[in-house]
């Protein structure tokens, strides 16, 4: 019953867990979320061409729901540049942007990518985020790491950079705008960043940034109080209109549904994939699992009921999760009071919004993005494999190039290409007894002697149609290397499972072998291979009686069928039933002799 409730509502696990020292740092981590998301919610809003106060309604609900229902202990979900981006280009063909109609497909879009999300998760689809390798994850978190710090060098700096373009659009139009980087702008987020650097290094305990808001802040107001605003030209956040999100209602009209399901699709996708990927790339920093099938629950119920509380799409937010991440919060209590802390702050404070500089916002981010960047793994990752070196450097560039989805797509198809070449070529090695092992076990030493009539291999690998070609190639090779040996025997300790095509590889080089004068034998078959070659109708094909479970049998029983005239003159005696065979020295005969014959 216990593990039931568990499953219905996932926070009954750690919530118990919560004492005095966790719910302390969940409430600053929630309180520096709440603050974040106040500059960001409106721009995001912005950039989907919704009223700004919607961003921040789709950093509330969202986030609590997510978080209660999700599996991530730290990923904060809410509005995102790449949903927003979207939602744009989804909607502005049927209705203007910001008009009540548009809103109402918004809400609509909303509700039908949470509803495709919760059957995902429902239908237990959650194992496709196993297709999201290690290298993918920190490939992307690096790449999207320096494209929030990119996205921030307008703000950093006091230039002027149209659009959110991608890296070297962002680059080229900052190369050009140098000579009118604003001094006390910069100051003001250097100040920002190096306050929040060394509160970190030496009062770790303090929420540094909290701390560096405030300075950055108290410096801003100073500096536009002092010079004033004209000179310094450090822009603000800007007030916030204070409201509750009011509820709404989705249209669920058969057309509207019709014309947004494609939309809705391709939203969900990427959704999805970018809150897992967000998810795992911070339990990757904290040991944490994620289950992807409740993650998919979560996140479908945070957009189904935030559609009813004027929220639009919501997902993981790289930006929350990451600063979420660096003010030390411990369970998804943290999202929790973000959302909830965030609802108060736009009712008590946010008019105060008005006194928060961009530059000082911009600088906070920077110290987030390189927190993001694990260059112990990177370092890892480049020294210990070519392949995942590839996987890491497609996802990692197509990040900074592409959009962050693309990049994910893009890593995640090499590695699924990688996997498929590599288990399409399972590694073949030669076997043979060794006389100084315990019980003469088969070894891989190349040095020892093979039986002149038994070849002996071992396939570490699962063999079906993608694999086939390669043991096929293999058999041949073998035959034409040693034409002597006729018999061949598979260690089948490696081989998870067969398919049809690979059993009936099986059985033609059993029938190939027979009508050579010799045979082919499987030693050592797992329980699930036994199944998979009686299901495919390949065990009567190829011969029950050649199919062994031990090695000891099996020799036993091949060595029967060998020729024992060979047996009598070969020196080897590789297995002890060799010695049940008199030896006959091979008697010397001249040439004329042997041409007389």
């Amino acid at each position: 019953m216990k593990l039931v409730w568990h499953k219905l509502f996932p926070f009954l696990e750690w919530l118990p867990g919560v004492n005095k020292q966790i719910l302390r740092a969940d409430v600053l981590a929630g309180l520096t979320g709440a603050i974040i998301v106040l500059p960001q919610g409106v721009a995001f809003a912005t950039i989907a061409g919704m009223p700004p106060e919607y961003g921040l309604y789709a950093g509330m609900v969202p986030a609590i729901i997510a978080a209660l229902f999700g599996s991530s202990r730290l990923l904060v979900s809410g509005p995102t540049t790449a949903a927003s981006i979207v939602l744009f280009s989804s909607l502005s063909v049927y209705a203007t942007p910001g008009s009540p109609d548009y809103v109402t497909l918004a809400l609509t879009l909303t509700f039908m990518v949470g509803a495709i999300e919760l059957a995902l998760g429902l239908a237990r689809m959650g194992a496709l985020v196993n297709f999201i390798s290690h290298s993918v994850i920190v490939g992307f978190t690096a790449g999207a790491a320096i494209l929030i710090a990119a996205k921030q060098l307008k703000n950093f700096f006091g230039v002027e950079i149209k659009g959110g373009g991608h890296l070297h659009d962002i680059l080229i139009q900052f190369g050009s705008q140098l000579s009118d980087i604003n001094p006390w702008v910069t100051a003001v987020a250097l100040l920002t960043l190096f306050s929040g650097i060394a509160v970190k290094r030496w009062w770790p305990k303090m929420p540094y940034l909290i701390v560096s808001m405030v300075v950055g802040s108290v410096a801003a107001w100073l500096l536009n109080r002092w010079v004033g605003v004209e000179t310094t030209g450090i822009a603000t956040v800007g007030a916030l209109p204070r409201s509750l999100p009011p509820l709404s209602s989705p249209d669920f009209s058969l057309d509207t549904i019709k014309n947004l399901a494609p939309a809705a699709l391709a939203v969900s996708l990427f959704a999805l994939t970018e809150a897992v990927s967000i998810g795992r790339s911070l339990a990757a920093k904290t040991g944490q699992r994620i289950n992807g099938n409740q993650e998919f629950i979560g996140q479908g119920l945070s957009n189904v009921l935030g559609s009813f509380f004027s929220s639009y799409v919501a997902t993981g937010s790289f930006n929350r999760s990451g600063v979420n991440y660096q003010a030390g919060a411990k369970t998804p209590l943290a999202a929790v009071f973000a959302g909830v802390l965030l609802i108060g702050v736009v009712l008590a404070v946010a008019p105060l919004a008005a006194y928060l500089p961009n530059a000082t916002m911009a600088g906070i981010l920077f110290i987030v993005a390189w927190g993001l960047i694990d260059f112990h793994e990177i370092r890892h990752v480049l020294s210990s494999s070519k392949r995942e070196t590839a996987v890491l450097g497609v996802t990692f560039f197509g990040a900074l190039f592409l959009e962050l989805e693309t990049a994910i797509f893009a890593g995640v198809l090499l590695s699924l290409i990688l996997y498929l070449e590599r288990t399409s070529k399972p590694r073949i090695v030669t076997r043979a007894p060794d006389p100084n092992a315990p019980k003469r076990a088969f070894s891989s030493d190349p040095t020892l002697p093979q039986c002149p009539q038994l070849k002996i291999i071992r396939i570490d690998g699962s063999i079906f149609f993608g694999s086939v070609n390669h043991v096929q190639e293999a058999f041949d090779r073998i035959r034409k290397e040693n034409p002597e040996q006729k018999h061949l025997a598979l260690v089948a300790r490696g081989i998870n499972f067969v398919d049809l095509q690979g059993g009936e590889a099986l059985v033609a080089e059993a029938r190939r072998r027979k009508a050579e004068g010799g045979g082919f034998y499987l030693i050592d078959v797992k329980q699930g291979l036994w199944e998979d070659l009686e299901r495919c109708g390949c065990l009567d094909a190829a011969g029950a009686r050649n199919i062994f479970m031990s090695k000891t049998a099996a020799i036993r029983a091949i060595f029967q069928k060998l020729d024992k005239e060979i047996c009598r003159t070969c020196t080897k005696r590789i297995f002890q039933e060799c010695e049940t065979v008199e030896r006959v020295e091979p008697s010397a005969e001249s040439p004329q002799q042997a041409d007389s014959r």
